[in-house]
């Protein structure tokens, strides 16, 4: 009985969780239900996946309306794959949570912030389960808010302002939207996916289906912080609580781009958009930018967490440059990608977490001989910025490998060697970290320092464990981001 709902317990259990959290008004007992509600999540993204896998596509309609009339949660590899992601991956971070929280946040603020990551997960998953167009923005305004206001929770008054930044562009980016939704309704009568995706065929060179695309593109884009779309995210990162910026940058940008994924391939159809449309010409002289640009930026970061803000918008840029090959091998790449990226960019912001809360900064000068004080805690670093430069044994270089490859398959010989460029690039951002917390002498803000306390140590560990693992042992990854890459090139239609 249970099974037949899991679609829609994988929404409504944050949901109810929060309330609970807004209404304890404890930390303590906030963090209990989170942590709860957290460790629930991944069961059941995990066995609508391996149900996925075994039966195929599962929906659920909501009040026993069938689509397209009611709401429809629609279940596939490619979104079982993000479910498990987001859910695993807030799994791993709660219970880190409760001492980084409590030595970040205000005791009286602390039930609120969890309160909001799980409005922010219901959101984020919401997004992914749901077939309906409008839906998913109804979702999308709900983690966007919730992320909003987990920003503004940060210590530095910056926070506030770059909240602010994030709100007018996210408010933009779902402005455009739903603009998109407006125009695919007004042409098919529908809001259900597959039910656009079967009616789209006869008019999809009309102008409004045109606009519909090119709506949708921008206001996803700015979401998922697309270069050059991408202004609000360092900010966001940099001064959000340490928490919240691990959750964020593994998930919410992640969610976004399986967004897209879902408009491109499943309703517009890969023929239409990058074979009638110069979608992929656009898309990769802005991956290409991403790589390159952002990583530059990057190099010359004072704050690390800033540092490793621009360098999601680089990794962001080899997830859409496997989108814009458009081919079996190279979208494989990006989805395989987009998982491995969540993991090594979370194990990194929890490490810096972990930093701030032994000497309260992150400064790269105030770092200085670190390494000596929290040699565990460093040397995690050191290996997920090894999967973040794409070293062979880590999950990061899988993820290239299969983008060079796919390059190859289209015959663009040339995005290897750019591959091969960028990563160049981000040896020396997190080379220059290295250097400064294991290579100079113990300075005065680190002498104090000490790794920090198991509850925070060991989810920083496990998500490093995964970068290794994953870059050694990929068939689990690979096997179902394959799936999920042919899934999407066959359409819904």
């Amino acid at each position: 009985m249970i099974q037949a709902h899991l679609p829609v317990l994988q929404v409504v259990i944050p949901l109810l969780g929060a309330v609970f959290c807004a209404m304890l008004q404890r930390g303590n007992w906030a963090w209990a239900v989170a942590l709860v509600v957290s460790w629930t999540m991944p069961f059941i993204a995990g066995s609508l996946l391996l149900q996925v896998i075994a039966d195929g596509p599962i929906s659920y309609a909501l009040g026993g309306w069938p689509p397209p009339w009611g709401i429809e949660y629609r279940v596939d590899v490619v979104n079982a794959f993000v479910l498990v992601l987001v859910s695993s991956v807030g799994a791993v971070i709660m219970p880190y949570a409760r001492l980084s929280v409590a030595s970040e946040i205000a005791p009286e603020r602390q039930a609120w912030f969890y309160a909001m990551y799980l409005l922010c997960l219901c959101g984020l998953l919401g997004i992914t389960i749901t077939d309906d167009a409008f839906n998913a923005f109804v979702f999308l305004e709900i983690s966007s808010l919730s992320a909003y206001v987990l920003i503004a929770l940060g210590r530095d008054r910056r926070a506030l302002l770059a909240a602010y930044q994030y709100l007018i562009l996210g408010t933009i980016g779902a402005t455009f939207y739903v603009i998109g939704v407006g125009l695919l309704y007004t042409m098919t009568g529908t809001l259900n996916l597959v039910d656009i995706a079967g009616r789209i065929d006869a008019i999809e060179s009309t102008r409004p289906i045109l606009a519909a695309l090119a709506f949708l593109t921008v206001g996803i884009s700015l979401k998922l912080a697309l270069f050059p779309l991408h202004v609000w995210l360092p900010n966001a990162y940099a001064y959000a609580p340490s928490v919240a910026t691990a959750f964020l940058a593994a998930t919410a940008t992640k969610v976004a781009i399986y967004l897209l994924l879902r408009f491109f391939f499943s309703v517009f159809g890969v023929g239409f958009v990058f074979d009638t449309l110069p979608v992929t010409t656009i898309f990769l002289a802005l991956s290409v930018a991403a790589m390159f640009g952002a990583s530059i930026v990057a190099v010359f970061q004072d704050d690390v967490k800033r540092m490793l803000a621009y360098s999601s918008v680089a990794q962001i840029g080899y997830i859409t440059l496997g989108i814009a090959l458009a081919n079996q091998t190279g979208l494989t790449g990006g989805i395989v990608h987009l998982f491995n990226h969540a993991v090594m960019k979370s194990a990194l912001f929890l490490v810096l977490g972990a930093v701030f809360y032994r000497i309260g900064s992150v400064k790269i000068q105030e770092m200085a001989g670190i390494g000596y004080r929290m040699p565990i805690t460093m040397g995690a670093f050191v290996i997920a910025g090894l999967g973040i430069i794409g070293t062979p044994g880590t999950a990061g270089f899988i993820s290239k490998w299969y983008l060079a490859l796919g390059a190859l398959e289209a015959g663009d010989w040339w995005i290897v060697f750019l591959l091969v460029g960028s990563s160049v690039i981000s040896i020396l951002y997190i080379g220059r970290v290295v250097e400064v917390v294991w290579f100079r002498p113990v300075g005065e803000t680190a002498k104090a320092a000490s790794d920090p306390p198991n509850s925070m140590m060991i989810p920083a560990l496990v998500l490093v464990a995964a970068t290794v693992y994953f870059g050694i042992d990929a068939d689990l990854t690979v096997g179902v981001a394959a799936q999920a890459a042919q899934t999407l090139l066959e359409g819904l239609k």
